[in-house]
């Protein structure tokens, strides 16, 4: 299969990487000066499981892409969705499939009217890594995992064939028969992390040792869990247990990235991981309290304000 994968960044870039390396047929959608830099330097991993370099990966820019592709491997920040989909809409034909590995689920909206839902699958991914400004991807612990597979549940033809792209590409990839429940529960935890980390500028372990930290990490863990069940995606009993000992660990230095977002003073995705689950909540249930999530999006929006009123 043709491989398209939309940026070069921490984590598309990261997948794109190990795909390629791994003989796969990769090409990287990127912006020019990122073509510049690739065709200069080559794309670089450096990893805790091993560093590696492409010396010379294939690039398109927007405008360029020649013709459909078979698998588009979408990975950005929602707020850049937009753009994206006029960049890659060249490289969708009749038979493309794409792959999003985004957080949430609004995506799968834009992405369903724009190419039709019979083109897009469900995907989900674990990684933490991160771009230096040298443009090296840096991968900061061994977890690097993809999960994909047809929404509907089914083993397909064409899925196996997406299978046996990722098999043995040098990263977990796994294909499941409930992806959207995976993909509900990643943003069920992701949700219930950022909003309090970000809401209390602090790991998870800092608030656990706060008068009521635990409280409110199980209280927002809750009220993600039922708009969720209130979609019809119920999270596992074995997610639950796992992600309350997460997330009241103590001692953790964990946070979200949105967390670290907001310390550098970057865009975060306020309205795509915390402002769309309230708004699902609110269409199955229309007078439920979400007192927890209120608040951190109102945080989370009055720094989206300041850092538009001082940049502007």
């Amino acid at each position: 299969m043709r491989v398209l994968v939309v940026g070069a960044g921490a984590t598309g870039g990261y997948f794109g990487a190990r795909l390629a390396e791994a003989g796969r047929d990769v090409t990287f959608l990127v912006r020019e000066a990122r073509a510049a830099r690739l065709a200069q330097g080559g794309l670089s991993v450096r990893s805790p499981l091993g560093s590696f370099r492409i010396g010379t990966p294939r690039t398109v820019t927007a405008g360029t892409i020649p013709g459909p592709f078979d698998l588009v491997l979408l990975s950005c920040k929602a707020y850049d969705l937009a753009g994206a989909l006029d960049d890659v809409a060249p490289a969708v034909g009749p038979d493309t499939l794409v792959l999003p590995i985004l957080n949430g689920m609004a995506h799968l909206d834009a992405l369903d009217a724009r190419f039709g839902p019979e083109r897009v699958l469900g995907g989900s991914c674990a990684i933490a890594a991160t771009l230096s400004p040298e443009g090296e991807i840096v991968q900061m612990s061994e977890l690097h995992a993809l999960t994909f597979g047809e929404r509907d549940g089914t083993r397909s033809e064409r899925i196996a064939r997406v299978a046996g792209v990722m098999e043995g590409a040098g990263f977990t990839a796994r294909l499941s028969d409930r992806i959207l429940l995976e993909m509900w529960e990643k943003w069920v935890f992701l949700a219930t992390l950022a909003c309090g980390t970000c809401l209390m500028r602090a790991t998870v372990g800092d608030i656990v040792a706060a008068p009521g930290g635990r409280d409110v990490m199980l209280g927002l863990l809750d009220e993600c869990r039922g708009i969720a069940a209130g979609a019809g995606q119920a999270p596992r009993d074995k997610f639950l247990e796992t992600s309350r000992g997460t997330l009241t660990a103590a001692g953790s230095g964990f946070t979200a990235s949105m967390l670290r977002d907001i310390e550098r003073g970057a865009r975060i995705e306020a309205d795509h991981i915390v402002g769309d689950l309230i708004a699902r909540g609110g269409k199955v249930d229309p007078g439920g309290a979400r007192p927890l999530l209120a608040t951190a999006y109102t945080q989370l929006k009055a720094y989206e304000a300041r850092r538009a009123r001082e940049q502007g």
